[in-house]
């Protein structure tokens, strides 16, 4: 895999790494020399394609799954992925999440946990049992969650994904308090808008608005997440923890009046 070699040696386990932002960032750790454990529910095919491309490309990459609204999944997953790291676990990306779309006043409290447990309980499983690795290894290791910028700027029908974002930044915080000392950081990314397949078709007014509210005119790609990601599992963050790192074109520049 092509790459400047950031993250040379580690071993990292990405959640949601059938999806189009977790395909990213598996891609880009794996083209930065780091062996990747690319987590699935039930995207098995997607993300045994981006582990046959990763191997093609002379990286390392294995494909476990896992339901990762059950604790002990979670558990079961991050040891899975350290035992085949040899017992190593230098990074874990917290991508998977779900964001169905709502009205508040009809909500149910089955919706709200099914978002709730997908976005943030899972987070707080599969860090807690990454971090008993990563605490007992030399070097530590750093932990991403992918929040979203819904966290501070919620949108309309999404009060279950907005508040989980909102709890996955704080969380992240709250861990790069407690884990610091064990030289394990945490942060959060935040995207904006991210290109997939059939977006443009099915939002085409919501693309366009976008397009025109981000200074840089685009909507982000999957790799533009992942270069995040990668910057912040890699040496050149290694004083960066309990930050969140915006990724959104520079929308949330825009004044809002």
């Amino acid at each position: 895999m092509s790459g400047r070699g950031l993250l040379e040696g580690q071993v990292a386990l990405v959640t949601g790494a059938g999806g189009g932002i977790g395909r990213g960032i598996a891609v880009r750790f794996a083209q930065e020399g780091a062996a990747v454990a690319l987590h699935c529910r039930t995207a098995v095919q997607a993300a045994g394609e981006v582990a046959s491309r990763i191997r093609e490309s002379g990286g390392r990459a294995v494909v476990l799954r896992a339901d990762l609204t059950d604790e002990e999944a979670c558990r079961r997953l991050v040891r899975e992925a350290a035992d085949w790291g040899d017992g190593r676990l230098t990074a874990l990306v917290n991508n998977a999440g779900v964001q169905p779309t709502q009205e508040l006043a009809g909500m149910t409290l089955a919706q709200w946990r099914a978002v709730v447990d997908t976005n943030l309980s899972s987070v707080f499983a599969c860090t807690q049992a990454a971090a008993e690795v990563m605490r007992g290894q030399d070097g530590g290791g750093s932990v991403t969650h992918i929040a979203s910028i819904e966290a501070s700027g919620p949108a309309p029908l999404h009060a279950h994904y907005s508040a989980s974002k909102a709890a996955v930044v704080m969380h992240a915080r709250s861990a790069a308090l407690e884990y610091g000392p064990f030289d394990i950081r945490v942060n959060t990314v935040s995207p904006g808008l991210i290109e997939r397949e059939g977006l443009e078709g099915a939002w085409p007014d919501g693309v366009r608005r976008w397009r025109e509210a981000a200074p840089v005119g685009r909507l982000g790609r999957p790799q533009d997440v992942g270069d995040a990601c990668v910057f912040l599992a890699s040496g050149l963050a290694s004083w960066i923890t309990g930050h969140d790192l915006v990724v959104d074109g520079g929308v949330s520049a825009r004044p809002t009046w």
